[in-house]
């Protein structure tokens, strides 16, 4: 590319290319999970998930499986069938976000083209199996795999190919999750703990503003969580401050065990099998919460809704599943993911953030029924926090949550 166009005609051209690989590449995602989701969940487990609301999910949900004993099952063979591939591009193992972001700092932005379409593949093994993940972390892996390779065609500089890396995970986030603006400041935010990449911004609104759309044409464009009509009030704000605390150290905890689950997987061999193992012993934890399989976005829904009626385990009243959720996820996905299955690992945090705050929630409801008459504030809020202190990204969480749940009264409590 003719070093004389300026920074901000070349970052459109080459940030309008990556938003389309990048728009196309998370449809296939997102498909193919519901591919294998349908092959392993619905047709052998004859079990059904909770659809979020912005993909067409509703409040009625009850849960039902056929054939519950085989959890396990599915998700050891999705692991196997990850560990196989890893055997052939070992880049597809873990989450995808580390490894875009180590490339950024440490390879000058290289990352092997055949990474995208085997990470893909992966990915939708482990989540439509059945795994504890999301679909962001791979998202963003896929995404600045294709924009490293597409830079390097057009032969432009190594600094140009770093910053295509980090268009391409703020693309492939904010794509997955609907929320182009927040995953283009993610780009700047989560290179760094206490810093920004200003030079990235620009390219990333321009990336994820037209992966979004291509995302939303096959898959419409409402928000994930249905739109937040809950009303701010400020006598909530201590109540808020509590959660936040007790959410930071639950992201806290996530990351911990996340990472002692991880090394511990390291020492088992051979190498492949580690990735069944894992999702065998997350299926085992679905026996007795099956709400932990999966992504989970559908029943963050049902407990901002407060349909507590529509949790199921066959072991564990209610009210205690509710409390022990948080937890069941984090081990779940510290499992799947810290096996070397693959998946995202911020997408759960939601999940975790926002059952903590239904069950704190809850708790304030029955300590102060006249200022909480509702769950739904304290769950989106959780989903912030938590989210916030595992992926280190406040700001960007912000937004993002903000685009998920498509109101800005959520932002004053969050802020706190």
């Amino acid at each position: 590319m003719k070093a004389s166009l300026s920074y901000f005609e070349r970052w459109f051209f080459l940030g309008l290319v990556i938003g389309v690989f990048t728009g196309l590449s998370i449809t296939a995602l997102y498909e193919l999970v519901k591919v294998f989701d349908l092959l392993f969940i619905k047709w052998i487990v004859g079990m059904d998930y909770p659809e979020p609301l912005g993909e067409g999910g509703s409040a009625q949900f009850h849960f039902h499986a056929e054939r519950y004993f085989l959890i396990p099952l599915v998700t050891a063979l999705g692991g196997l069938l990850v560990g196989v591939i890893s055997i052939l591009v070992p880049e597809v193992e873990g989450s995808g976000t580390d490894y875009a972001i180590r490339s950024f700092h440490r390879y000058q932005g290289r990352i092997r083209w055949v990474v995208a379409p085997f990470k893909l593949l992966a990915s939708a093994l482990t989540i439509g199996s059945g795994g504890s993940a999301g679909e962001e972390g791979p998202s963003a892996l896929i995404s600045s795999s294709l924009a490293s390779s597409m830079v390097k065609f057009l032969s432009t500089s190594p600094e140009d190919r770093r910053v295509a890396v980090a268009v391409g995970i703020g693309a492939g986030i904010g794509t997955i999750l609907k929320a182009p603006i927040g995953g283009a400041v993610l780009s700047a935010e989560i290179l760094y703990l206490r810093d920004l990449e200003p030079e990235v911004i620009y390219p990333s609104l321009v990336a994820s503003s037209i992966s979004y759309t291509i995302f939303g044409f096959f898959t419409g464009f409402s928000p994930v969580f249905g739109q937040y009509t809950e009303s701010f009030d400020p006598l909530r704000l201590p109540l808020y401050a509590v959660l936040g605390v007790v959410s930071g150290l639950v992201g806290v905890l996530y990351a911990r065990s996340f990472y002692a689950v991880n090394n511990a997987f390291k020492k088992i061999s051979p190498r492949f099998l580690r990735p069944a193992i894992g999702g065998a012993l997350a299926g085992c934890i679905g026996l007795i919460a099956p709400e932990i399989l999966g992504e989970g976005t559908g029943w963050i829904n049902l407990v901002e809704l407060g349909r507590l009626s529509s949790l199921y385990s066959p072991v564990l009243p209610t009210l205690v599943l509710l409390a022990l959720l948080p937890f069941l996820k984090i081990a779940s996905t510290s499992l799947t993911v810290g096996s070397g299955g693959s998946g995202g690992v911020y997408v759960p945090a939601l999940f975790i953030g926002a059952y903590l705050g239904g069950a704190m929630g809850l708790v304030f409801h029955f300590l102060f029924p006249w200022m909480v008459n509702s769950v739904a504030p304290f769950v989106v809020i959780g989903m912030m926090s938590v989210f916030a202190a595992a992926g280190k990204v406040p700001l960007s969480m912000l937004i993002t949550v903000t685009e998920m749940t498509e109101s800005l009264q959520v932002l004053p409590g969050a802020m706190v």
